[in-house]
């Protein structure tokens, strides 16, 4: 009756600590330590007690409230590939083996969005006759952009191929097909492709110099007209 009664009251108090919020003194972590993710990407959560070795404790993870993950003897804890699915609020409990200790961490917030899909845009400089392309990924934080011509299976464009402007932006002057796409991460995790665009020589604009009359006497003017 009395070791009945014991594992009943041990019941009762952790209910009560996590329905509670009480001793909210664990670390939880995400790495990479970004505010949203993406479809196909991976995420790992890290809990981490503050005290002691991480092999004196036991590992419980919620998801909005719930159980998500029973005890076990790791403090990490990873999703891959995830999905819009897993989006939510997240905290980890720690049990302590010897001690029958609780500990609960702050809660982490977990967005994961569809595959974002790059979008390319282009200026003409008629000055040195080149085409500026844009590539850009929304939400834009933490991207490296890479860019292909022919076609999507080619290797991307190097110096000896376009000039680099800045992060997302090159300026080409060959004819062809372009796309971009972006990636971040590592291993990386690469963006959709962007929508092509075809350069043509047409696509940049040449001056042409005309002038009137053709037959100019003696000391007279002639007119220079420049057009694009």
């Amino acid at each position: 009756m009395g070791h009945t009664f014991l594992c009943v009251l041990q019941f009762f108090l952790l209910n009560t600590i996590f329905s509670s919020g009480h001793a909210q003194d664990a670390v939880l972590t995400l790495e990479p330590n970004w505010s949203s993710f993406f479809a196909g990407q991976s995420v790992t959560f890290i809990c981490d007690m503050k005290e002691g070795k991480y092999t004196d404790w036991k590992y419980r993870w919620n998801k909005d409230g719930r159980e998500f993950v029973q005890y076990n003897s790791h403090k990490r804890f990873t999703l891959q590939p995830l999905s819009t699915s897993h989006s939510g609020r997240y905290h980890c409990f720690g049990f302590h083996r010897s001690s029958n200790q609780i500990k609960k961490s702050n809660i982490v917030s977990l967005t994961v969005s569809d595959k974002p899909k790059a979008k390319l845009t282009t200026t003409i400089i008629p000055v040195g006759g080149s085409v500026s392309l844009s590539c850009s990924v929304n939400p834009s934080s933490g991207w490296k952009y890479y860019w292909y011509r022919h076609n999507k299976s080619s290797e991307p464009l190097t110096l000896q191929d376009a000039v680099f402007n800045s992060s997302g932006q090159i300026s080409v002057s060959q004819e062809g097909q372009y796309w971009c796409r972006g990636g971040r991460g590592e291993p990386v995790y690469y963006s959709q492709y962007s929508q092509s665009v075809r350069i043509n020589t047409l696509a940049i604009p040449k001056a042409k110099v005309t002038a009137g009359p053709t037959i100019i006497p003696v000391g007279g003017r002639v007119t220079l007209s420049c057009s694009v």
